[in-house]
């Protein structure tokens, strides 16, 4: 064989299994790829939902019950329960209309969630725990709730957009003082855009059953008379 002819054949199996090795080395990349797509999603997904329960907890505050009815799905589910309360509640209309009922004119409301621990089950179903501190005062029955708690959310994706599906906690503490007087309120939003109400509806969010609280009913400091659940 010539020194050309031993060449020729050297490049030519060097060259073949090149081209052998192509295709797995594109294989390789595409998967690279399709995993960072995936990650990518996740993160996303992730931050739509930190987004979703940050403007509840806005919209909690600030009675906005447009921008709630656009976080909920409309089977969403809730269950409440606090030292003088609990929630238990069926269907978004009937989450709004308690939070329209509670989040009145006659109260100041201030909720921050923490620490969020969101897991994705799925690609359109989640779940997520937040850690709730709130404040909240209720200028006619004269009580200041204060307290913490952890959300349990499930959260499902429906036409492309995150929404509340389902919403729960119970109280990890829970404190209830009765005001001698009220604090100098220099602005107070919930006086002008909250709902105006006859009575407030603490026991179960819709005073079903009658289950309102009269604070001339209730001892001075006891949860029994606690502020509206968030």
């Amino acid at each position: 064989m010539s020194r050309f002819t031993f060449a020729a054949v050297a490049a030519l199996i060097v060259s073949s299994a090149a081209f052998a090795a192509a295709p797995s080395r594109v294989d390789s990349t595409a998967e690279q790829l399709k995993a960072l797509q995936a990650e990518v999603r996740a993160l996303k997904d992730i931050e739509e939902i930190r987004l979703l329960k940050h403007a509840y907890f806005r919209g909690i505050d600030s009675a906005d019950l447009d921008l709630l009815r656009s976080l909920m799905h409309p089977d969403v589910t809730v269950h409440f329960i606090g030292g003088g309360y609990e929630w238990k509640l069926t269907g978004r209309e009937q989450y709004l209309d308690a939070i329209g009922n509670n989040f009145n004119s006659e109260v100041i409301a201030q909720h921050n969630g923490h620490h969020p621990e969101i897991r994705l089950l799925s690609p359109t179903e989640a779940e997520g725990t937040w850690y709730l501190h709130d404040n909240f005062y209720n200028l006619r029955e004269r009580l200041y709730t204060t307290g913490t708690a952890f959300y349990h959310d499930r959260y499902v994706k429906v036409d492309g957009k995150w929404l509340l599906r389902s919403t729960q906690y119970k109280r990890h503490y829970e404190i209830v003082e009765k005001l001698d007087t009220l604090p100098n309120i220099t602005v107070d939003y919930l006086a002008e855009h909250g709902r105006k109400v006859e009575r407030h509806c603490h026991g179960d969010g819709l005073c079903r059953g009658g289950q309102e609280t009269p604070v001339s009913s209730a001892a001075a400091g006891t949860p029994t008379a606690a502020s509206a659940a968030q």
